[in-house]
């Protein structure tokens, strides 16, 4: 189950103290002062040398691009450059040995690509580009700062009825330089990889066509559509003549990294629809829904009430996980710890742990199961207990006692 620490910490329905909440407040406030490994920030260039740039990036020191990252920028990069520019840099390391907050601008760079290549995927848009190169499978194009790849599948009927020749170079080479116009079908960013089409660009009324099929769709039905293109955050799949898409969420009921997992560009698929934005022209679909969830069926053996033994697997400073029996995981909020008032749930428990825990909350639609500590002796369970107690004892003697 999917837990998140605002969403579990208001699972008990308390509030935090004025004190509590104006502590973590600071902490929160610290933590965005402060660059982290990965994040993309906005400075201010302070000096320029030849060794080094010095950017302040509103940190406790100032930023630095030095070394290899400095030997990266071309003459007529460095020459743009001046002193009070604003610029876009990635943060390689928040701290050096020197107290240094590490930047790249190239890093920047490219991540903004990709977060730019992603924008472009979701609103199907047809890029103007130039081939600048090829292998044996297809054709080499740019987009922006990153290279995309165009299999030969996927190039025009007309383009490839151009080329001939038994190797790449005498199919691909006279077209190196060429415009060619292609929509993005895949990006997978961890694996840097960015694949277009040529072909899908060639529908001739694209916008008339989706507003056709989105006037027509009906929430809540069922379609059989095409999938057409894979990113990081879903998939898109054609219905009718307009794409639509499947979140990462709602893909499959299992924890997905990438739709490349389970789905492939030109697959067909069943798909609902859940969502239509007329006025954005936007279509919400999903797999998941046509699927069964494993997590109802897995969490029927239990009830409010139920005493049933846990691993504690997780502390967190509003709680605490334990694994249940089907690889259940519920909460134990803080406040279900002890009678006693708790800091934090290491006073109380340590990961590895098996505890006997009460079932007080079931949740399916957010699919979280609540457990309590300090009621497993509650007289408020007295006859919820005995009689599971009676029930299994009698099923012992049942047992005993059935002939050979």
């Amino acid at each position: 189950m999917d837990e998140h620490e605002a969403q579990n910490g208001q699972e008990s329905g308390e509030q935090p103290n004025n004190q509590t909440m104006e502590s973590l407040l600071e902490s929160e406030t610290l933590s965005v002062e402060l660059p982290q490994v990965g994040e993309i920030r906005k400075g201010m260039i302070a000096s320029i040398s030849p060794s080094q740039i010095l950017i302040s990036v509103g940190a406790k020191s100032e930023g630095v691009v030095a070394g290899r990252e400095l030997e990266q920028l071309t003459p007529e990069e460095r020459a743009e450059l001046k002193v009070g520019q604003e610029v876009s840099v990635f943060v390689l390391n928040p701290e050096d040995q020197n107290g240094n907050v590490v930047l790249s601008f190239k890093r920047a760079q490219e991540e903004m690509s990709w977060e730019n290549v992603e924008k472009m995927i979701a609103e199907e848009t047809v890029i103007d580009t130039k081939i600048i190169g090829f292998n044996k499978g297809g054709l080499i194009v740019a987009v922006g700062n990153l290279r995309g790849f165009v299999p030969s599948s996927q190039i025009s009927s007309v383009r490839r009825a151009q080329s001939s020749g038994d190797t790449p170079e005498q199919r691909w080479q006279k077209m190196v330089g060429q415009a060619i116009s292609v929509r993005i079908i895949e990006v997978d960013r961890e694996r840097r990889r960015l694949i277009l089409s040529e072909r899908s660009t060639n529908s001739e009324t694209r916008s008339s066509m989706k507003d056709r099929v989105i006037s027509e769709l009906e929430e809540g039905k069922i379609y059989t559509g095409k999938v057409t293109s894979l990113a990081d955050f879903g998939a898109f799949v054609n219905i009718n003549g307009a794409d639509g898409l499947v979140h990462l969420s709602e893909l499959s009921w299992d924890r997905l990294q990438h739709p490349k997992e389970m789905l492939e560009v030109g697959q067909e698929v069943k798909v609902k629809v859940i969502n239509v934005d007329r006025e954005k022209k936007r279509i919400g679909l999903s797999m998941r829904a046509l699927q069964d969830d494993p997590w109802k069926s897995r969490v029927e053996k239990f009830s409010v009430g139920q005493l049933v033994e846990g691993t504690i697997t997780r502390l967190t400073k509003f709680g605490a996980f334990a694994r249940l029996e089907g690889d259940i995981e519920g909460l134990i909020h803080i406040s279900e710890l002890s009678e006693n008032r708790v800091e934090h749930p290491k006073e109380v428990l340590h990961e590895g742990d098996v505890k006997t825990l009460r079932v007080i909350r079931i949740d399916g639609e957010q699919h979280r199961i609540g457990l309590s500590l300090r009621k497993v002796d509650s007289a408020a369970f007295a006859d919820k207990d005995f009689k599971m107690l009676t029930q299994d004892f009698g099923g012992e003697q049942n047992e005993e006692e059935t002939p050979e």
